[in-house]
């Protein structure tokens, strides 16, 4: 039987779980660097990390990615 994982809130963020992709998603404002290339919201990116380390601790292996327009996601491996 498969665990049931819920949502979880972050530091104020709240992480979505999507079970097809077996990954916490959530999205913030679309950040730029001195290059111009968009990458995670700083405090979105922070919290993401967190909940990285947070399931990790639980025994998951997990990984924390940002993609285009604001997306961050945290993948269960």
């Amino acid at each position: 039987m498969k665990e049931l994982i819920s949502d979880r809130i972050v530091q104020g963020y709240r992480f979505n779980w999507v079970e097809h992709y077996e990954m916490f998603e959530c999205r913030g404002q679309v950040h730029y660097d001195e290059e111009n290339d968009e990458m995670a919201e700083p405090k979105l990116w922070k919290a993401a990390l967190l909940l990285e380390k947070m399931l990790n601790s639980e025994g998951k292996r997990a990984e924390a990615n940002y993609s285009e327009k604001g997306w961050v996601s945290v993948v269960i491996e």
